[in-house]
């Protein structure tokens, strides 16, 4: 005997899918109420059912083996879900990916749609990790490299993550950089170049405030500091941080010379100002050469007295 009852809003005229005739078993019906459904018709086939959701009253059409030895899942209810995880990771449902099941179609905060995990997604809403726009990414990256005076090509033709192809702008160059180097200016065009350690650079000092207020001073060398600093070492970019001093070098090779003696001197006169690199990790992306920010003004004085012996050897 064919059973069927339509939700309160809903006629037989616009019922969402093909009735089937057929009985309803009890021990189907007793098995969707512990799942939390209603059975209200066969449909399609023998072998398909329309389940009403009890949490938002959507319809389902669910295959009847999988209501007898699965719990079946409402589309409403999951959709809710994913959209309430998209919101809280920062961005938008749009819609599931037609070529990916278990994947969605996502509008990031900065206008972009990306194809997403559902579960990478909850697990950023969640906070356990980090999302990010492959298109943003890329323009991050392009722009790193004009800097260097270098066009981005795209990835690294051997398929190393961490190397890209890039062209110089200056000969036409193409060449593989590792992207680290390309933010650190640590290589040199095979074209028409020279060597990071033949190159220019910087000993610096910078300074940082630790999220617990402390203050600190990292020492170093590098091809162009300011990019070291927005680039590779803040963790976050709303951390207040600046380039204190600087002395040009005429080369890597010298700078990093005179920074390790640098350091020596300051280990020797002031051991108790070396900060843990507990202290900053996760917020700066270094594990040493960081001092307390009480030894500032000691660090200045050196990095004078090296530029002072730098203009004398070059007068």
């Amino acid at each position: 005997m064919h059973t069927f009852n339509t939700p309160n809003h809903m006629t037989i005229a616009d019922f969402p899918f093909p009735i089937h005739t057929g009985a309803i078993k009890p021990k189907w019906i007793e098995e969707a109420q512990k799942k939390g459904f209603n059975i209200v018709a066969r449909v399609v086939d023998r072998l398909h059912i329309a389940l009403q959701c009890k949490e938002c009253g959507h319809l389902n059409k669910t295959r009847l083996y999988t209501l007898m030895s699965a719990k079946p899942l409402c589309e409403n209810c999951m959709e809710q879900a994913w959209k309430a995880d998209a919101t809280a990771a920062g961005g938008t449902f749009i819609k599931r990916d037609p070529a990916h099941r278990h994947y969605g179609i996502y509008r990031m905060a900065c206008g972009h749609e990306i194809s997403r995990q559902f579960a990478l997604i909850k697990r950023v809403a969640a906070g356990e990790t980090g999302l990010r726009c492959e298109i943003c990414h890329a323009a991050v990256e392009a722009a790193e490299a004009q800097v260097m005076g270098w066009d981005l090509i795209g990835s690294d033709p051997q398929g190393n993550p961490n190397y890209r192809l890039y062209k110089h702008a200056d000969c036409g160059h193409t060449q593989r950089i590792a992207r680290a180097n390309m933010q650190s200016g640590r290589f040199g065009c095979g074209e028409c170049g020279v060597d990071w350690p033949a190159a220019p650079s910087f000993i610096y000092a910078m300074h940082f405030t630790l999220e617990n207020g402390r203050e600190v001073v990292k020492v170093g060398f590098s091809r162009i500091p300011w990019n070291r600093l927005h680039h590779q070492l803040r963790v976050n970019a709303e951390m207040p941080s600046a380039v204190l001093q600087t002395v040009a070098v005429s080369t890597g090779q010298i700078a990093m010379s005179l920074e390790k003696r640098l350091h020596k001197a300051l280990k020797q006169s002031h051991p108790d100002h070396i900060v843990d690199p507990a202290c900053y990790r996760g917020q700066i992306r270094v594990i040493s050469e960081v001092y307390d920010g009480s030894l500032t003004h000691v660090i200045i004085a050196h990095l004078n007295d090296i530029e002072a012996r730098i203009t004398r050897s070059v007068a």
